[in-house]
């Protein structure tokens, strides 16, 4: 997953060197997410994960979005060349991530929402990786971020096309229908999860994309190496790995909707701190405590809510489920990412991210519902 952010990451040189607009910016990961989007339909709907094994379709996706990553670094010099390949990159990523929750699926059937979280965990190791290429990286350059993080996605093709296999409990998909979305529209647990599920996307992504220039304003305001802002990025990112292992373990012996709401209100509760300490010019040590509880919390929970729609939709509709889950999901990151740099221009670093809370704020509720809605489900009777 190391290239999702590499663009990102090498946004600022490549604007500079390119004579782009800062506008501009922002589109180096929004064009990811829509790609990301579009190939997790196409994937869908043409069962390609069904079509050929899961390692096999996974580990010619990361040597797509390994090619599209190195072209970015070696062959291209425009922008619109540049943000179709990006494109190109999410939509491979869609190749890698949902067959890789399905390969996990095949090897777990207790305790599935650890190993989920530890899939979640890598995830959000290898998104943040290209903050600590960048760090180390002669320079800075933001031509050896790209051509590491697709090193890195080539060996991990390697690992998928020759050292990984599908387990005993491997179940297949069923593609996206009408019937399906029928189905999953009318399911009140399902679309309480996906509530949820989308209140967390609403912060998760804005929060990554961003707080590499949060920690260059403190860098600035503190007079701190020019090194600092790529390292705490990564730390923060990273740092979520830890939650989606601990969230897994927890979620599956005291229950999703718990876990899921306790990882929401912690991480919007930084969200509104993190401006008020930054404002008060508090130290980096603060600051740091802040992030990286924040990147602890912020993605805790992300792997639960697929575990809980795979529990709650109706077993032959799991696909189409988490297809209109993931799809929405992402789709709203875009926005959310957009808005960022708007609030920045408007209040200023101190309160840029306070926004970003409502999504857990909305998130906690829907699952705070959905308790409550599968204790009256049990009550009466139900399986739900």
């Amino acid at each position: 997953m190391s290239p999702w952010f590499s663009a990102t990451v090498a946004a600022p040189a490549m604007i500079a060197e390119w004579h782009l607009p800062t506008a501009s910016g922002p589109w180096f990961t929004m064009a990811v997410q829509l790609g990301f989007v579009a190939g997790t339909l196409v994937g869908s709907v043409f069962m390609l994960s069904d079509r050929w094994r899961a390692e096999r379709f996974a580990g010619w996706s990361a040597v797509v979005a390994g090619v599209a990553t190195v072209l970015i670094a070696e062959r291209v010099h425009t922008a619109s060349g540049a943000l179709v390949l990006r494109a190109v990159t999410g939509a491979a990523l869609a190749g890698v991530y949902p067959p890789g929750i399905k390969l996990v699926a095949g090897w777990w059937r207790s305790r599935r929402g650890l190993a989920i979280g530890v899939l979640v965990g890598a995830l959000t190791v290898g998104s943040a990786s290209p903050h600590l290429i960048s760090a180390l990286a002669p320079n800075q350059n933001w031509r050896s971020v790209l051509l590491v993080s697709a090193a890195a996605t080539f060996a991990a093709a390697a690992l998928f096309l020759f050292a990984v296999r599908e387990g005993p409990y491997q179940a297949p998909s069923a593609p996206v229908s009408l019937a399906g979305l029928r189905r999953v529209v009318g399911d009140r647990g399902v679309l309480l999860a996906t509530a949820g599920y989308l209140g967390h996307m609403w912060e998760l992504y804005a929060m990554w994309s961003w707080i590499a220039l949060f920690w260059v304003a403190v860098a600035v305001q503190h007079a701190l190496p020019r090194t600092l802002p790529s390292t705490m990025a990564f730390a923060t990112v990273a740092s979520g790995a830890i939650g989606c292992v601990v969230a897994g373990f927890f979620a599956d012996r005291f229950g999703r909707t718990t876990t899921t709401m306790t990882a929401m209100v912690v991480s919007g509760s930084c969200a509104l701190v993190v401006g008020v300490a930054y404002r008060a010019a508090a130290s980096p040590m603060i600051l740091g405590a802040i992030t990286l509880i924040w990147g602890v919390s912020i993605v805790a929970d992300s792997a639960q809510f697929s575990a809980c729609v795979t529990e709650l939709s109706p077993p032959e509709y799991v696909g189409t489920a988490l297809t209109v889950q993931t799809c929405l999901g992402f789709l709203l990151t875009v926005a959310s990412i957009r808005a960022v740099p708007v609030w920045v221009a408007h209040w200023g670093w101190g309160r840029a991210f306070a926004p970003l809370a409502l999504g857990p704020l909305f998130g906690t509720i829907a699952m705070f519902r959905l308790r409550a809605h599968r204790y009256r489900v049990r009550l009466a009777g139900g399986h739900g």
